[in-house]
Parts: structure tokens; C-alpha cells; sequence
């Protein structure tokens, strides 16, 4: 946080063209020397989390396992296609978003399988900021919203009030949402999440108030205190078709997902991808240098890699 409606990734410095150009031999290419992968391809997600998990994971492969490795930015979508085809080896952090496409690839096809849990539960709701809702408590219902929403009004939406959205290609059913439940508010999506951190910091630095999509992990929360909005309780595919949706989001344990032949060659590569497990605290940390410190990623990597030895020499395959 397509994720159900959970959240997409977001092309981000390779277009989707070019991530799907990739020769096939592009992935995983493979020495005869015993199954040792000389290059590996990771789907990279656009949000700030997911480059933290290539970051991390690519500067290790390639430092510990000499191994090269190339993270190629596009949507779940064609990742999930990539996998199929082996022209990409793994996606690090998956929030279930394309359900068509898993049960094409994992359950029917078997090309696709599960790399294991991230560590991480990624969740996605409705926020306003804690300063807000400590003056009206009564908000952190939905059925309360309308009663604020002119408290919310801004110059874009008018009479009604202002609804933050994701980015478009982030998977969501908000503007179905806020028509099927009758809230007076007007859904306005963020043109990409660096605009969306940039206006909720401005309008938290103001105290003003503000509604938006939302989601943990988030570096941001660090610096910020939210308070969620309880939606109507999700329950398996409440949210589908989105045109109809009247639920809130589903709290998911975050997953990786390999090309099979990939994960069968048991190769370094593979088992290192299957080990790797961290936290959201140590995602948070990451990304914060990333986007918050404008760190280069690599040199986040590394300064995480310095402070938590023992942690990533757990992912190691064992010798």
C-alpha cells in the first residue's frame, strides 16, 4: 500500500517497457559451477519501504555472495509477469495486490512461489493527524466524518471536504468508498507519494487538519503522530468489485515472491532471498535515510549493514 485494492507498485526511474524488454537471460543467469546465479534481477516497488528492501538486500548479494544484482522499478502487475516469464527473479515485498495474477501464476501455472513472510505487516486505513482527533475523539468513527467535513474543505474541493489520495497506480478503493458509504468529502489523489509526504508535512507543521490514505510501514510516522479512522470491518473480498466496496483494508503480513525456477535452483541467491526477514523498525530506519535524510540508497544500506551484523548474517546461507 491491485493489493485487492491494497496498494500497487509504481514505475520509478525504468519504465514499464523496459522492464519488460529484459532478455529472458537477463534473470538469473546461471554458471556451471553449481547453481551459483551470477546475476539476479529484483522487481523494485516504487514506495521508499521496498527500496529499502533491495537496498539492503542488493548490497549484501553482492558484497557477501558475489553476486550482481540489478533492482528494475515496475508495477505489481508486470513484476508478477516477469516472474512468470523469468525475466525478473524475485519481488521483495508483495502487499497481495494483483489476486488474479498470483492465482494465474502460483496456484495454476506453479511459476511463481512464495520467497516467505518480509517481517514486515503492512497495513493501509483512513488517518487524520493525532492533534485533530484529540480535539474531536467522535471522528475516529466513519459514521462521524460528515459532521467534520467541512472542517476539511479546501480549495479544491470545494464544499466538500478534502480527501488525500494515493497516488493513482497505488492500489485503492477510497473514491468508491467515500460515494458507497455517502460521506461528503471529495477524493483528490496525490501525484506521487514524495507530493503526498510533502503536503501532509506542510499541513502537520500548520496543525491544520487534514484527512488522508495512509499506511504503515511509513518512515514518516517517526516524526508524525496519526490517529486512525475505524472503517466498516474488512472481511475477504469485501472490496471487490471496487465500484461496490464498502469495507476498510486488510492487514497483511508483506511477502516475497520468486520466479520458480529460481527458487529451485537452491542456489546462494535463492536462499539468501528466502532468508531475509527484517522488522518494520528496521525498514522505517532505511527509508527514513532515504527519503527523509536523502541518503543515497546504497549508503543507507550500508550504514544499516555496519549497526546490524548480526541480524543479516542470519540471511547468510550456511556453508
Amino acid at each position: 500500500m491491485q493489493k485487492k485494492q491494497i496498494r500497487t507498485t509504481l514505475v520509478a526511474g525504468i519504465g514499464i517497457l523496459g522492464a519488460l524488454s529484459l532478455s529472458a537471460c537477463g534473470a538469473a543467469d546461471t554458471s556451471s559451477s553449481g547453481g551459483k546465479d551470477d546475476k539476479v534481477v529484483l522487481a523494485e516497488p516504487s514506495w521508499v519501504g521496498a527500496q529499502a528492501n533491495a537496498a539492503v538486500v542488493k548490497k549484501l548479494m553482492e558484497d557477501e555472495l558475489d553476486v550482481k544484482v540489478e533492482a528494475k522499478q515496475m508495477d505489481e502487475p508486470v513484476a508478477f509477469d516477469a516472474l512468470d516469464s523469468g525475466k525478473a527473479d524475485a519481488i521483495l515485498e508483495d502487499w497481495h495486490g494483483v489476486p488474479k495474477k498470483q492465482k494465474k501464476y502460483v496456484d495454476e501455472k506453479k511459476t511463481v512461489v512464495s520467497g516467505g513472510d518480509l517481517g514486515v505487516v503492512g497495513h493501509i486505513g483512513w488517518f487524520v493527524p493525532k492533534y485533530y482527533a484529540d480535539k474531536h475523539p467522535d471522528i475516529k468513527n466513519w459514521k462521524n466524518l460528515n459532521k467534520y467535513a467541512k472542517d476539511f474543505r479546501t480549495s479544491e474541493s470545494g464544499d466538500k471536504g478534502h480527501f488525500i489520495g494515493a497516488a493513482p497506480s497505488y492500489s485503492q478503493h477510497d473514491k468508491e468508498l467515500i460515494k458507497n458509504l455517502k460521506l461528503d468529502y471529495k477524493h483528490i489523489p496525490s501525484g506521487a507519494e514524495a507530493a503526498q509526504l510533502k503536503e501532509i508535512q506542510r499541513l502537520y507543521n500548520a496543525k491544520k487538519p487534514f484527512l488522508t490514505y495512509w499506511w504503515e510501514p511509513q518512515w514518516m510516522n517517526n516524526k508524525i503522530d496519526m490517529t486512525e479512522i475505524e472503517l466498516p470491518k474488512y472481511t475477504p473480498g469485501c472490496e471487490e468489485p471496487p465500484a461496490k466496496a464498502k469495507c476498510g483494508y486488510e492487514t497483511n503480513q508483506l511477502e516475497k515472491f520468486l520466479n520458480a525456477d529460481f527458487a529451485k535452483g537452491n542456489s546462494d541467491a535463492a536462499k539468501f532471498i528466502k532468508n531475509f526477514k527484517w522488522t518494520t523498525k528496521d525498514q522505517n530506519e532505511v527509508a527514513g535515510n532515504i527519503a527523509g535524510k536523502k541518503m543515497k540508497p546504497e549508503d543507507a544500506a550500508e550504514k544499516w549493514i555496519k549497526a546490524n551484523k548480526s541480524t543479516w548474517e542470519k540471511w547468510l546461507p550456511k556453508k
